[in-house]
Order: C-alpha cells, then sequence, then structure tokens
C-alpha cells in the first residue's frame, strides 16, 4: 500500500527509468543507422598533406610518379584529385620516415585526462586529443575507464548495441582470473592510428568488483589496470584514459595506471572549487595508496582551463587567480566554450570531423585553433618524456 507521505514508490522510479530509455533509444535511432560504420570523410589537398608530412609536394609528387607512392584517387566526372585521406599522409611519412613515433626505448606516455568532477569537459578533451595526436602521425590508444561511454559514442559505437561488457570493455580484466593482457579489448576506430576499449554501463560493476577483490585478495589488485596497460603499451605512443568523474576504485586504478596527468577545469567558483578539493584527495589518496603499493610519479601534471568564456568577468577573474596561483602548472593553451564543440557533439562528432562549408566559418576556424593549441602543447610535453625526440626539439628550440 502507498504511503500517502511519500507517493513515489520504487514502481514510479522504475517508470520513470523505462521512459528515459525511451528517450535515449530514439536518440540512438538517429544518430546511428542499422549496422552502418562510422566513416571519416576528412580530405586533405597537396599543400596541406605536404605541411603534415614535412615534404615538399614536389617530393610528393615524385614519389608517386616513380611508384613509391600510389596515384591519388580522381573524381570521374572532372578528373581532379579528390585529395588524400589520413591513411593515405601516413603512408606517405611512411615513405618519406617522417612518422614521429617514439623510439623503443621511449617511454609509452599513459595520460590520464582526471577530475572527480563530471562536466568538466574530460571527454571532450580526451577526443579531441586522441585525434589531434592521430593527425600528427602518432599511434594512441584509447581507454574508456568511464560506463557512462561518452568518449565510446564519440567513436562511433552504441554502447547498448556494440559493446559487450563482459568481452569488450574492461569489466572482465578486472575480474579475479581475468585476461592476462588487454588484447582482446582493443578495437580499431574508423581513425587511422587511434585504437579503442570502449566502455558501456556494465563497466560500473567493476567497481563492486575491485571492493570485493580488495577484500579477499593479497597483492596489490588497483595495480591491475598498470599492468594490463604494460601488456599493450608496445604497440602505441600514447595511451589516453578517461575515468569516472568520481572517486572509486576505477578511478584510483587509472591514477595508479597514468605517468602523466591532464586536469580540466572550467574557471568558474563550483567547478573550480570541485577541482581543488580534486588535487586535494588526489594528495592524500596516492600517499595513503603509495603505502601499499609503491609511489607513484608523473612525467608531468597540468591544469587545463576549460570552457572558459571570456564575456565572463567572473571567467576572465577566476583564469588570472588560477594563472597567479599556479604558474608553472597551468597549460599556457586554454579551450574556450564554443558552440561548435557542443554542436559536433550532437550529432557524435568531433570539431576535426567536420568537413565542406561548415568547416570554413570562422567560429569552426576559432575552435579548431584553440583545439591545436591545446593538443600542440601536450604534444610537445609528452615528446619532451621521449630521449629519441630530444634532438629534434632542440633543433625546434624548444629545448
Amino acid at each position: 500500500m502507498t504511503n500517502p507521505d511519500f507517493p513515489i514508490t520504487l514502481d514510479e522510479i522504475e517508470a520513470l527509468a523505462s521512459r528515459a530509455d525511451v528517450v535515449i533509444d530514439r536518440l540512438r535511432e538517429r544518430l546511428f543507422a542499422p549496422d552502418a560504420e562510422k566513416r571519416l570523410d576528412v580530405r586533405f589537398n597537396v599543400r596541406t598533406a605536404s605541411e603534415m608530412v614535412g615534404r615538399t609536394e614536389k617530393a610528393i609528387r615524385d614519389a608517386e610518379a616513380d611508384g613509391r607512392l600510389p596515384e591519388p584517387e580522381k573524381d570521374p566526372n572532372t578528373g581532379r584529385r579528390t585529395g588524400y585521406s589520413l591513411a593515405e599522409v601516413n603512408r606517405m611519412r611512411e615513405v618519406f620516415g617522417t612518422l614521429p613515433h617514439r623510439a623503443p626505448g621511449d617511454p609509452a606516455t599513459v595520460l590520464a585526462v582526471q577530475n572527480f568532477k563530471g562536466g568538466v569537459g574530460k571527454s571532450t578533451v580526451t577526443v579531441h586529443l586522441a585525434q589531434y595526436l592521430a593527425l600528427k602521425g602518432y599511434r594512441v590508444c584509447v581507454i574508456d575507464c568511464d560506463s557512462q561511454a561518452s568518449t565510446t559514442s564519440m567513436f562511433g559505437l552504441n554502447p547498448d548495441v556494440d559493446v559487450n561488457e563482459n568481452e569488450d570493455t574492461l569489466y572482465p580484466f578486472f575480474q579475479h582470473g581475468g585476461p592476462a593482457s588487454l588484447h582482446y579489448a582493443l578495437r580499431a576506430t574508423y581513425w587511422p592510428g587511434v585504437a579503442l576499449i570502449p566502455a558501456n554501463l556494465g563497466l560500473y560493476d567493476a567497481e563492486y568488483e575491485f571492493a570485493a577483490r580488495i577484500m579477499r585478495e593479497e597483492g596489490f589488485v588497483l595495480d591491475r589496470l598498470r599492468a594490463g596497460i604494460e601488456s599493450i603499451s608496445d604497440q602505441f605512443d600514447v595511451i589516453l584514459l578517461d575515468p569516472p568523474p568520481a572517486l572509486g576504485m576505477i578511478s584510483l586504478s587509472v591514477l595508479r595506471a597514468a605517468n602523466a596527468l591532464v586536469v580540466p577545469a572550467p574557471p568558474n567558483n563550483i567547478d573550480f572549487g570541485s577541482t581543488a578539493h580534486f588535487l586535494r584527495m588526489m594528495s592524500a589518496t596516492l600517499q595513503e595508496l603509495a603505502e601499499h603499493g609503491g609511489a607513484r610519479g608523473y612525467h608531468f601534471v597540468k591544469v587545463l582551463a576549460t570552457k572558459m568564456n571570456d564575456q565572463k568577468g567572473a571567467h576572465q577573474v577566476i583564469k588570472r587567480m588560477m594563472d597567479a596561483v599556479f604558474p608553472q602548472d597551468m597549460l599556457q593553451a586554454v579551450l574556450k566554450d564554443s558552440a561548435e564543440i557542443d554542436n559536433a557533439a550532437a550529432n557524435l562528432q568531433s570539431v576535426y570531423e567536420i568537413t565542406g562549408p561548415a568547416a570554413r566559418t570562422e567560429t569552426h576556424k576559432r575552435c579548431r585553433t584553440y583545439l591545436d593549441a591545446v593538443g600542440r602543447e601536450i604534444e610537445v610535453l609528452i615528446r619532451k618524456t621521449w630521449p629519441s625526440h630530444h634532438a629534434a626539439l632542440r633543433k625546434e628550440g624548444i629545448l
């Protein structure tokens, strides 16, 4: 019998959840065509390709003429070149020896985009950074550790249909007696150079699995993810981790597995206050974990101002305060608030995937400039950790 003081029962909550599922299903029907695979339609003209490869246009045409590179595709109606795909640009880099891969002796960068506060731009940063690095020719793996699976969706997978938590996510790896390596979960994506370990809602159960294992097993279970990443790291230059926005077992595992951190922090009172709490909690937690599993260090830890709105005076005040308090810890680049990011995400796209007339608007160009600046600064930080890149960085005047 319903209590009149509490008219909303578990049955009503279940009905509310079911109605929410209907909305999600309709959204997914709009964005995910049955059996359709997402494709990258971005093409580069010969001038852009030469800049990306680091060789002249003549060198590219000569390589095509002598057979070292295939002839580019041409429009059957006009006979004009249709441009080069990213895969074809990477083939050029391979022929000319300009792929930027780390040397075998360099450590793979395991970079977590970490903040216990939700809505700060973690997935946005992760996806765009992965694609920026792929455009530069790096081998990237993205591990979606968040059961909300925003990053998985952005890479064209329907978490409810295309992803099985018992086969495709981190969940079986975290179970007792699970796989010895993460190779089972690696998926190629439509972005050349980017592999993905996806997530879905079932990954949330891993939090309980972890807690149970800690209670019954000897050894430091929280380093399980670190060991899994080591099992695949030889295939990649950069491994990006997108953890859940909470202080849980998976987030702690991410902190233990990463060797670099980027902390997204919008410059408003609530979000930056939460970021300050996150940094304090992270410090205390890592010290506590170090007593049991040994100390962990990072190549770099940087705070990135996200969702910055120059029209808001409060944002400017807090950003100046952040720069003053963290003079060595802030990234110089800022990811500004942009409708371009929101509009692209509404269609499960990144800004780097927008083509045609929409890519020629001033709004798009500004947003692309912000994203490129963030990616470029993080790329330099990564390269500084690779001894094989030091000579080139000195030549570029960076070291």
